[in-house]
């Protein structure tokens, strides 16, 4: 038998659906495990202003939380005194000392002579931006460090680091007469901003989904179908708890929702509307039963 007349061999495909599934899952490990690393940079990052005389008072400062909603950053001071300034033990500072702070704080920190000093949580008003903006708000804050030990000004050395994973910082420090300044700027982390723009892009495309259903079903006629009526109710009501996720909890009428949510929730509630309408008019009548089915035998 010649392999003329061999019959074809049908060609095997393989489905796309699983290695676009693989591919997806390992550009979003990729993707998440690069953020991890660049946040985990940006956290790790210590600003440092002031003087590095052997006789000071160090100021390790960190920013703790933003809340931009209440257009606060808290800061938590550790104040330690070095050199002739502190006790033997080097956690007590050797006479009265004074932290003067800027116009942004609520006032300079002030500790005894001969006590310990623990850590004091100093909240820090923030200027410019408006959360509304959200995800692309940013704001500022200047901070500054000053020292008086026994009614004398002293040298003092800052440094800033921030533990907020939900905004990064950039931090021009400089010092002036002695006393130590940080002109700080904050704004969204960058994984909190690519997960921002992700979530508008997914209300987007389920809002364009459920468009996309409705009108194949009031084209084709298909009636009062279940199923699809469930699974738009479904997505009307899924959006509300999926948009509660956005990190930082921005409150309703911010951009997020002028941009994806409010016009998302829009077009499925019209689209199921409309498909419920049609659906019912597509329907046929219902017929009554006939004089002979109806009649029965004596």
């Amino acid at each position: 038998m010649s392999n003329s007349h061999r019959p074809a061999r049908p060609v095997r495909r393989v489905p796309l659906l699983p290695g676009m599934v693989l591919i997806a899952i390992v550009a979003a490990g990729t993707v998440g495990a690069w953020l991890q690393f660049g946040e985990r940079q940006a956290l790790d990052t210590v600003y440092t202003a002031g003087r590095a005389d052997r006789d000071r008072v160090d100021i390790s400062a960190t920013i703790q939380r933003v809340d931009a909603a209440g257009r606060e950053m808290t800061l938590r001071v550790l104040v330690t005194p070095r050199g002739a300034l502190a006790e033997a033990d080097g956690v007590s500072p050797a006479e009265d000392l004074t932290i003067q702070t800027s116009t942004a704080t609520r006032g300079d920190l002030s500790f005894k002579a001969h006590q310990r000093i623990a850590t004091t949580d100093v909240p820090v008003a923030l200027t410019g931006g408006s959360i509304t903006d959200y995800p692309f708000d940013s704001y500022g804050a200047d901070v500054e460090f000053g020292a008086v030990l026994g009614g004398e000004k002293v040298p003092v050395r800052v440094t800033l680091s921030n533990n907020d994973v939900l905004f990064a910082a950039t931090v021009d420090a400089s010092t002036t007469q002695g006393i130590a300044v940080l002109d700080i700027g904050l704004a969204r982390s960058t994984s909190v901003f690519i997960f921002a723009i992700f979530m508008m892009l997914a209300m987007w495309a389920l809002a364009v989904s459920v468009l996309i259903g409705g009108w194949y079903l009031v084209t084709r006629r298909k009636g009062l179908t279940w199923p699809a009526l469930g699974w738009m109710a479904a997505t009307l009501f899924a959006l509300a708890a999926f948009r509660n996720t956005a990190p930082g909890s921005p409150p309703i009428g911010c951009l997020l929702d002028y941009i994806a949510f409010l016009w998302a929730e829009t077009v499925i509630a019209f689209c199921l509307v409309t498909v419920v309408v049609a659906g019912i008019r597509a329907e046929p009548p219902a017929t009554a039963p006939s004089d002979a089915a109806s009649d029965t035998p004596s």
